[in-house]
């Protein structure tokens, strides 16, 4: 038996020298080829296996889930700072208008119907920066009609994305359009509410409001109003008589004063001394003015744009010098009596607020019990021979600016 073993083993070492060299390296070659184990990190095997699981079972899965998962996947991810993201990160989407849109010709009815906006509660505004100022104050937009894609960019998209957003052609905003440029932009909002509004911080702002009475013309409105933003007023009061705040021709003419501050519309006069406080004088712009000699500054019988009391047409108010006194009984006609001074010389050191009258109408029999109930005065704007008045903005300026000088130099 060992004998056979040994004769096993020799031949076998005989036949392996024998083999030809070109099977040997075949064999290294094939070695070669072999694919090399992938090494799985010892501190995440789990990670790994999970991986890898995962992407079977995706390669098996049928195409029509795939939407699926990736929806999956985009919940399951962590949320996005929206403030760190740029403005295309948000999908806005818009519709055509095709032509007899009814939704075009709405801009035009609120433009110019009072009754509508009133009704539905809604405004119009246009132009980039009037739009801005009115998203920033918090005013709710909801419809918007651009005529470029790119002008979406340059309104903040994370309220534009409740809108209602419409592409018309250009030429359409620009029949549509009372400006002489149109930028392209039109937008509907809801009508603003003064307690709801977020107003900017006015460090300046001082204890001076404005009453308008009787403000029929939507330009004079306007520049009043920008006025009394410009002068750092903490509110304005508008009467009943006065045109609508919200028309396009005053907000134009506001240049963004209706969100720099609160504008509370359609008082009446026994509700206007409940957004003052007690302790607020109210003065009157009045360019009445009549000396001894009984010579007046102003036709007694006509209403002119310096605001003086239209009903007033005996000239009951006359001065002397520092002394002032009624020629008649101070309830004659119904007119109380409210002394009279120099706009220059010194009435602002409490709070206080100023009555605007109208160039047709003047001042309201009404704003003088106001006046004369708070101890107010009345303030003369005095101008040279022959000019009858000044413009009703213009006075306003002019005394809105005064207070705040004389308000801003009280201790």
């Amino acid at each position: 038996m060992a004998a056979l073993m040994r004769s096993v083993l020799g031949c076998s070492r005989w036949t392996g020298a024998r083999l030809p060299v070109s099977v040997q390296g075949k064999r290294e070659v094939r070695a070669l080829r072999r694919t090399p184990l992938r090494v799985i990190p010892p501190e995440s095997p789990n990670e790994e296996r999970e991986k890898r699981a995962k992407d079977v079972k995706q390669q098996a899965a049928p195409t029509h889930d795939k939407p699926r998962r990736q929806a999956e996947d985009r919940s399951a991810a962590p949320p996005r700072d929206v403030d760190a993201e740029q403005p295309d990160t948000y999908e806005l989407k818009y519709d055509r208008a095709r032509e007899g849109d009814s939704r075009l010709s709405k801009v035009v009815t609120i433009a110019k119907s009072k009754k509508f906006r009133e009704r539905h509660g809604q405004i119009l505004l246009e132009g980039q920066r009037l739009l801005m100022d009115a998203l920033a104050a918090g005013a709710v937009l909801q419809t918007l009609f651009f005529s470029s894609r790119d002008q979406l960019k340059t309104l903040p998209p994370e309220k534009l994305v409740k809108a209602n957003l419409i592409k018309v052609n250009f030429g359409d905003i620009k029949m549509w359009s009372d400006l002489v440029a149109p930028q392209g932009l039109m937008g509907i909002f809801g009508k603003p509410d003064h307690v709801k509004m977020k107003f900017p911080d006015a460090p300046a702002s001082i204890p001076l409001s404005l009453i308008c009475d009787n403000i029929r013309d939507p330009g004079n409105l306007g520049t009043i109003l920008r006025c009394a933003a410009g002068a750092g007023c903490n509110k304005v009061l508008l009467t009943k008589g006065c045109v609508d705040a919200w028309e396009p021709k005053v907000i134009r003419a506001g240049m963004g004063a209706h969100f720099r501050l609160p504008i509370i519309t359609s008082l009446e006069w026994d509700t206007v001394s409940n957004y003052l406080s007690e302790d607020t004088k109210v003065f009157l712009a009045d360019n009445f003015w009549q000396n001894i000699s009984g010579k007046t500054a102003c036709p007694p019988n006509k209403a002119i744009d310096g605001d003086w009391i239209s009903t007033d047409p005996k000239g009951l108010h006359q001065v002397v010098d520092d002394d002032y006194y009624s020629s008649g009984d101070e309830e004659d006609e119904g007119i109380p009596y409210v002394p009279i001074q120099r706009y220059y010389e010194s009435w602002a050191r409490d709070p206080t607020a100023i009555v605007i009258g109208g160039e047709t109408h003047g001042l309201s029999v009404e704003s003088l019990l106001l006046a004369k109930q708070s101890k107010g005065k009345r303030l003369y704007i005095p101008v040279v021979p022959g000019i009858d008045s000044l413009n009703s903005a213009m006075a306003a300026s002019i005394l809105l600016f005064e207070g705040r000088r004389q308000l801003k130099l009280s201790p």
